[in-house]
């Protein structure tokens, strides 16, 4: 795309360059802890899975069995379970669940206990790796069948197989990516749930078996349209490791994956959370996954236009933990919404100058587009009237993931007409001015231009702001979303573990392998 708001290359580079730097001493951390659910991670992809009677999933038995040993590393104790009981994965599922303490057993010879865990994870890179073949496979067969940008909807019943009625529908009327939104709270469940679900409060529970049953379901539709169907869920909260394992084997297309988020709006604990994001990003970058970060959710909290900079220096920060994680720029799919107050003047000129400005910062990531939300109210004329804007900027900034706008957004979760009616929208508005982004040129003096440019000084002042003080600091007093988490509180604490010197991952030794980390 051409560069028409005329941003100063060497501003970006210096961004770039103080996101480096603000995220180098975290991930100085990172490497130095595991938690919980890393732990659980690493056992899922292993093959640990089922639940007790009680519905206690076995990598959370196993877990609990070790909380006093964490630090050297969960696997060591599943692989040396299975060479001591002689059973296979599925057997000692069984067993973990019907009582077995894996923490008891003697450890067997090192190298036996290598040996294993390379089977281990030879057989679970062949089921994602064949996963990620079946996805290329398909998006080359239908190449040029889905739209630019993809148009992205979401479905919540609460009951996965009514979710797969609504989704199918969905599909069928053009959706290209289909997300299954969580139940209410289920981001601060430091558990997966086990098995189908059919009861949700404001969506449904993101479980290993509904990612099965719904991207079975999405891929029945994929033949009859002759067009891929992305699917998407949540790899965030205190479980975001987990959810990434359980979305590369059952072969999820989208993630979303903030680096933030969770600490900002979910009072998740920071320190947690930068361990975990890392290595569900390294997951979802080993099984292809496109990630979705957060960056619209701090318009929720802070006024679109006052604080736009902080949506910017967000997305540079998220590249960089994402790179950090092994993940291409084509797998960033980096935030941001059409959020400012209808009633201000010219604010069109202004969301379509923040829109491009991401276009063209950030040219190779398929940006997250998100709708207008906190503006919407009781008047779904005019909240379509809004939508139509937004699917307008979407359309002429070259977006790659809209999320649709819904006539009765903040009211319920949508109706399968108002999916119908937001398609019908966005492609009536994409499709009469297709190509109009490749006709505009801007004033070099004008709204729009000085607009972007001055919103990329203001992130620079702010990211060397945030490099002065450290980002966990920056945190702590609230300079993103006008939201302050204090390091040593929040959710999901306990759950972290310094690592010992004998820490021992194959996973991750073979996840730092294959991504060049």
């Amino acid at each position: 795309m051409e560069k028409r708001l005329h941003l100063p290359p060497e501003r970006i580079d210096r961004a770039r360059e103080l996101a480096r730097r603000i995220v180098a001493p975290v991930q100085e951390f990172i490497e130095a802890h595991t938690t919980v659910t890393v732990e659980r991670a690493t056992l899922r992809l292993a093959g640990a899975d089922g639940a007790d009677a009680d519905g206690v999933p076995v990598p959370n038995l196993v877990v609990d069995q070790l909380r006093d040993r964490l630090e050297e590393g969960a696997l060591k104790y599943w692989v040396n379970a299975l060479l001591r009981t002689g059973e296979g994965v599925a057997g000692l599922n069984r067993r973990v669940a019907e009582g077995l303490r894996v923490s008891d057993l003697p450890l067997a010879d090192p190298i036996a206990l290598e040996g294993k865990a390379a089977e281990l994870v030879s057989a679970c890179t062949r089921r994602v790796r064949g996963n990620r073949s079946l996805r290329e496979e398909r998006l080359a067969r239908y190449a040029g069948k889905n739209h630019a940008p993809l148009l992205y909807v979401i479905v919540a019943t609460g009951n996965i197989h009514e979710d797969v009625k609504q989704a199918r529908a969905a599909a069928e009327q053009g959706a290209d990516v289909v997300a299954v939104i969580r139940t209410t709270a289920q981001s601060l469940l430091d558990y997966v749930p086990y098995g189908a679900t059919t009861e949700g409060f404001g969506g449904t529970y993101a479980t290993q078996e509904n990612f099965r049953i719904m991207r079975a379901a999405l891929d029945e539709v994929v033949e009859k349209q002759g067009r891929y169907v992305y699917l998407t869920n949540y790899a965030s909260g205190l479980c975001m490791p987990e959810i990434a394992a359980m979305g590369a084997l059952e072969r999820l297309d989208m993630m979303l994956n903030d680096s933030m988020y969770g600490i900002l709006f979910r009072d998740i604990n920071m320190y947690r959370t930068f361990v975990d994001q890392k290595f569900s990003r390294m997951i979802n970058a080993w099984a292809g996954v496109i990630i979705n970060t957060g960056e619209d959710n701090y318009l929720t909290t802070s006024d679109a236009v006052e604080k736009a900079y902080t949506v910017l220096a967000s997305q540079f920060l998220n590249e960089r933990f994402a790179f950090a994680a092994g993940l291409e720029p084509w797998q960033m799919g980096l935030g941001h919404a059409f959020e400012m107050d209808p009633t201000i003047r010219n604010g069109f000129l202004l969301e379509l100058s923040q829109a491009l400005m991401a276009r063209e910062i950030f040219p190779e990531a398929p940006l997250k587009y998100m709708p207008p939300t906190k503006f919407m109210t009781g008047d779904i004329f005019r909240g379509v009237v809004q939508n139509a804007l937004f699917n307008f900027v979407s359309q002429m900034t070259g977006q790659g993931i809209h999320l649709l706008g819904m006539l009765t957004e903040a009211i319920h979760t949508p109706f399968m007409q108002d999916r119908f009616l937001a398609l019908e929208n966005a492609k009536y508005v994409m499709n009469n001015m297709a190509d109009l982004g490749d006709e505009v040129e801007f004033r070099k003096d004008g709204v729009i231009v000085k607009r972007a440019q001055a919103v990329l000084e203001e992130t620079v002042a702010f990211l060397e702001k945030i490099d002065a003080t450290g980002l966990m600091p920056a945190i702590e007093q609230g300079l993103f979303a006008d939201i302050k988490r204090p390091r040593d509180m929040g959710k999901g604490l306990e759950g972290l573990r310094k690592k010992a010197d004998g820490y021992w991952n194959p996973f991750e030794t073979h996840l730092q392998r294959e991504l060049g980390l």
